[in-house]
């Protein structure tokens, strides 16, 4: 990791987070979720909005009593 490399923090529409370089093109299927920094503050970042690691379709599933779908 170079000194002074930005990154930022990324969602997707299961709303799990992650980081990486700004200067990479936001990655198919992610959206940028916030200002950039460095590598420690996207991480901590990623700790304050991330509080719940299930899927966000699983956690509907589960509010709704159904069984989630299976990947095939």
């Amino acid at each position: 990791m170079a000194h002074g490399e930005q990154y930022m923090v990324v969602v997707n529409d299961e709303l799990q987070y992650a980081t990486v370089l700004a200067s990479w093109p936001v990655p198919r299927g992610w959206r940028a979720a916030g200002p950039t920094g460095t590598a420690q503050e996207c991480a901590s970042q990623v700790d304050v909005l991330w509080t719940d690691m299930r899927p966000l379709s699983l956690r509907r599933a589960m509010a709704e009593g159904t069984p989630a779908r299976e990947e095939r």
